[in-house]
């Protein structure tokens, strides 16, 4: 069954070339193309994607907030957002919205098309490197942050130690393999540890659970 894909980007020409490249892989299909975040929106009701390739910066309703509403909706939708700058802090405010990962719009064809399947197999797209840096700018300093820390806070209280432990890394952008070596466990452990996290707090990836890790004040215990 193929991977069906919402193209969302006011520039023509680069949905034109984004649709060549995902059109060229098998087992993806491009199935509609928006020129704004409204577009954007009503086709992700009507056509049912598995992941919609989102620019950030458009006219009318941006990326952010149709992201926001498709998460909202419910809609089934994964989506990866495309940015030019990699500490672009519409980056963090993607995520923040529900938004799966985020690529840049130089990446290669190979990894535009590694980083759609691997949203639609229900993985978060997360550079590490990227992803610490990119927190550690925008995180504290964000004036907009949803008030919700309190009800975050009740769903981590449910997380046991070891788990606590685990989204720390989750957050701090570890792979499994990577949580695996640092806390000597395997790494069928630490991935079963992410599943249960992940329904614990009631996030869908990786990348929500990072914002809610932030956002609950669970990686500023035991700061000095």
């Amino acid at each position: 069954m193929s991977v069906r894909v919402l193209l969302a980007d006011d520039d023509a020409l680069l949905r034109a070339g984004v649709a060549v490249v995902l059109g060229t892989a098998d087992g993806i299909e491009v199935v509609g193309e928006a020129g704004d975040g409204l577009q954007a929106v009503a086709l992700c009701r009507s056509l049912a994607p598995d992941v919609v390739v989102m620019d950030v910066r458009m006219p009318g309703l941006d990326g952010i907030e149709a992201t926001r509403r498709i998460v909202a909706a419910g809609l089934p939708a994964r989506v990866l957002v495309l940015t030019t700058f990699q500490y672009d802090e519409y980056v963090w405010g993607a995520l923040r919205a529900g938004a799966s990962g985020f690529l840049l719009k130089r990446a290669s064809p190979e990894r535009l098309i590694d980083a759609v399947r691997t949203l639609a197999a229900g993985d978060a797209l997360l550079d590490p490197a990227v992803t610490r840096d990119l927190i550690g700018r925008f995180v504290a300093g964000l004036p907009d942050t949803p008030a919700q820390p309190a009800a975050h806070r009740s769903r981590l209280a449910q997380l046991t130690e070891r788990e606590r432990q685990v989204l720390r890394l989750i957050a701090e952008g570890y792979s499994n393999e990577e949580i695996g070596d640092l806390l000597a466990i395997a790494e069928s452990t630490a991935k079963t540890h992410v599943k249960r996290i992940l329904a614990k707090i009631g996030a869908r990836d990786r990348a929500q659970a990072v914002v809610i890790a932030y956002q609950s004040g669970h990686m500023d215990e035991g700061r000095p």
